[in-house]
Formats: C-alpha cells, structure tokens, sequence
C-alpha cells in the first residue's frame, strides 16, 4: 500500500487511453463546477444569509479554489487514476485511511448522483409532468451509465457541449441583472444585506455550508489524469483556471438574482434562478423564456451527474490497482477501454439510493435533493482537508522540474476553511452523519471481501499494490 513509484506521462500500460486535451480538460472542470448547484441550491444560500448571500459563494469558491491548486500539485506528482486516495495512500502509507478516503469519495459521488437525478426529475416535470419522478431519475441514471460506457473521450467531448448550454443558462441570468440595472430599478443595498437573526459570521457560514455542493466536483478531473495527454502541463491551469472562471460567473449570477428577486421569493423556491426568468424583466415572451431556462437547467443538472458517473469507476479502477477493492474492478471492456466493472456497479448502488430515499421522501420525512447534498459536501470536506495536509507532507517527494507547486500559505488558509465548513455542516445538521455511515457502510463490504479473498489470486510472496501483480486475475 504504501508503494511510491511513480509512472511517467507517457505510460500506456494501465490499459486506459489518453485522449483528453488541455482545452477539453477546462471545460470538463468547468462544466462539472458550474453545475446544477448553483441552479438548484442558490435558494437555500439566499435563506441563509439574506441579499449578501454573493459572499458566500465568493469566499466558498475561494476556499475550493485553493484546495484545488492542492489537487494540482499532486497531480503533476502523480498523473494516475484514483486521486485524493492515491495521495492519501502516497504521503501517509496506511491501508486503514486510505480505504476510508477511497470510500468517502465513492460515498460522496454516489450522493451527488443520487441528488442530482431526483433533482432532474423535479426540473423535468415542469417541461413534462407525465412520468413517475423515480422512473424519470432511473432511466436518467441509465442512459448516463451508456454513455460512458462507450468511452471517456464522448464523455468528456459531450460534458464539453453540454458545458457551453449551462453557461449559456448563467449567461441569461446575468444579462437579465444587467437589463435591470440599465432600468434604473436595482436597489444596491440589498448586495450589503445580511437579513438574519444572530450572528452574522455564522450566518456567511451556513450560506457557505449550503452552497458549498455547488463548488464541489473539480476534485473529479483528478480521476481522470490518467487519460489526459501531457498532465504535468495541463492540469494546473486547466483545474485552476476552471474554478476560477467558475467562481466569477457564481459571484455575477448571485448579484444578479438578488437585485431581481426578492430574496424572501428566492429562499422559498426549489428552483431559485427560474424565478429570475419569471420575473419578465427581458423583453421576450415569459413562457417561453422560462420553459427554455427549465431546458437548460436540465442540461446543466445532466452535465454534473455525468461527470461525477464518470468518477466513480474510476476510482475503483485506481485502488482495485492499489489492493483496496476487489481486483475485478480493475477489468476494463477490451474494445471501449472504459472501466465496465465498476461502472455496474456504480449503476447499481446509486440505483438503490434512489429507491431507498424515495421510500422515506414519499413518507414526507426528508427532502432528498438536499439531505445527499448535505451528505456530499460533509464528506467532500473530510477529503479536502486531508488531500491538503497530504500535499504539504509530500514536499520535495517525486518531484522534477515538471512539478507544479502550490502557495503554501493559502493552503494553510484552505485548510483552516474546509474545517471550519466542515465542523459547522455537522453541528447544525448531526443527522446527516447517518447517511454518511450508511454509504460508508458499502466500502466496507468491498474492503472486507478484498482482505479476504484478494490475497488468494495473488501470486506468492507479493505484497498489496505491488505493480507488477496488478494484472493478477480478479476476485
């Protein structure tokens, strides 16, 4: 497990194909950062805070930004499939974290998913209000398991379209801010106004708290650095550069909605940005600038889901390689290239999810869209703070010139901020620990089975994550 050699870029011998361009890589962490979060959840981060609810995101994508330099960093270091795991399992050698953070990030990403089809379905109603909201998220699921099954560069070369339309949907909020404006009618102090009771630090805080689902998901692009031509080059500017594109465009849209809206309107919304478009401010037909905006959220909800169904083989590919699931995951399809095993598998856990949490949502004891939300951002967190300390304890470790190196004072910063979220998401919702345990509870079963088994099909003498018995044959 604590095997550190380190494979050149140009290593095809993983199986996987590098075929993602530096441009492709952009908009992939684009796409999958400015995603359905900021269509869906901006009106929670509006109830929390009040009409200066843009802060949070600011200092949000502030705070993800800088984790993601750390990512940058160890991606140049090691250009490999399974990410924030591999550098976990790199600077601290122990089999025990580095399965929790391999199944903490698989928890995650199969919340995210779970959160973002139910939240499709919610969006898909208002365009067609026929199909159950289970059956319309299932199919969804499915139709995103094709597609990436049938390889990583339609994937990718698909969420870069897709890409393109959900900026399109900002673009149209902050074009509807900007109409306003030259109106006359905008009342600026709302931007200044923290409209809550209490502290109002910890107000910024909750609202960080809430949005900070839509910052998530440039963590991704790290599973893929194995399919990405010439990483050392790309990864930096591409993740980097994709965070902040996106955090200007999250600050400019929150401007724009609270200047529109009022924000009491916004906070009791499910869909807080349509009721930007429903104000009627542009001078087109209301009807059918809504419907066309409930289209485009569609799309964008479709971008972010898959890419994170892109992740999860992914990661079971990278630490099936590393001894810490079942080597079968390790299986890619022989003329796809595309880690078919896991990606079943994924399938068919966020398929349950699904079922489960529709049992207790048709009960009326929870609404789902946020509680996996809340779910995926408090172990997101968890991760990036480890993925930073990770980071600074693998200073002056398989580095060359190649190396980017990340500002070790702002990733003290970063560091302090994912904790800081981090302890406030569990202090004011404890609840959510629970699901965390019970998607946690699906690694350990993985990880029981390889502790058990794994060692019967690798050759003797060989010890766990020994490269030269990675293509040993599956459990």
């Amino acid at each position: 497990m604590a095997h550190t050699d380190t494979p050149t870029v140009d290593d095809e011998d993983s199986g996987l194909r590098r075929s993602i361009t530096g441009k492709q890589l952009f908009f992939y962490t684009l796409g999958d950062v400015l995603g359905s979060g900021i269509y869906v959840l901006i009106g929670l981060v509006a109830a929390a805070v009040g009409g200066a609810f843009w802060i949070a995101f600011a200092i949000g994508v502030t705070i993800a930004a800088i984790t993601g330099a750390a990512y940058a960093e160890l991606v140049t270091k090691y250009p490999q499939a399974a990410g924030a795991a591999l550098y976990i399992n790199k600077a601290f050698g122990s089999t025990a974290l580095t399965f929790m953070t391999t199944v903490s990030f698989l928890a995650a990403s199969f919340a995210a998913t779970g959160s973002l089809a139910t939240g499709f379905s919610s969006y898909f109603a208002t365009v067609w209000d026929g199909p159950p909201a289970l059956l319309v998220s299932l199919v969804f699921l499915l139709a995103l398991v094709v597609v990436n099954f049938i390889g990583i560069t339609e994937s990718v070369v698909m969420n870069m379209l897709m890409t393109f339309v959900e900026v399109a949907g900002l673009l149209i909020v902050m074009g509807i801010g900007i109409w306003y404006i030259a109106q006359g009618d905008a009342d600026f102090g709302v931007l200044t106004d923290i409209s809550v009771s209490g502290n109002p630090a910890l107000a910024v805080l909750a609202g960080i708290a809430f949005s900070f689902f839509a910052m998530t998901g440039f963590e991704n692009t790290a599973n893929v650095a194995e399919e990405t031509i010439d990483p050392h080059r790309a990864f930096p500017r591409s993740l980097v550069g994709g965070m902040v594109v996106a955090g200007i465009v999250y600050v400019l849209v929150s401007v724009a909605a609270a200047l529109t809206v009022p924000v009491d309107q916004l906070a009791g919304s499910d869909a807080a940005l349509l009721e930007v478009v429903k104000q009627g401010i542009l001078p087109f037909s209301t009807d059918f600038m809504t419907t066309l905006f409930s289209i485009i959220a569609l799309i964008a909800i479709t971008n972010t889901t898959l890419v994170t169904v892109v992740t999860q083989p992914r990661i079971l590919y990278g630490m099936a390689k590393e001894d810490v699931v079942p080597g079968v995951f390790a299986k890619i399809h022989a003329t796809r290239r595309s880690p078919w095993v896991g990606l079943l598998f994924s399938g068919v856990v966020v398929a349950a999810l699904l079922l489960v949490g529709h049992f207790f949502q048709t009960g009326g004891g929870i609404d789902l869209v946020n509680r996996l939300a809340l779910v995926t951002v408090v172990l997101l967190l968890a991760i990036y703070a480890l993925v930073i300390v990770a980071c600074l304890k693998l200073r002056g470790r398989d580095e060359d010139e190649r190396t980017f190196r990340a500002n070790t004072p702002l990733l003290i910063v970063g560091l302090v901020g994912n904790l800081a979220i981090l302890g406030f998401s569990i202090y004011d919702d404890p609840s959510s620990l629970i699901w965390c345990a019970g998607l946690l509870a699906v690694g350990v079963v993985l990880f029981l089975v390889e502790y058990a088994v794994g060692s019967r099909n690798r050759p003797q003498g060989s010890r766990r994550g020994d490269p030269k018995t990675a293509d040993r044959k599956e459990v």
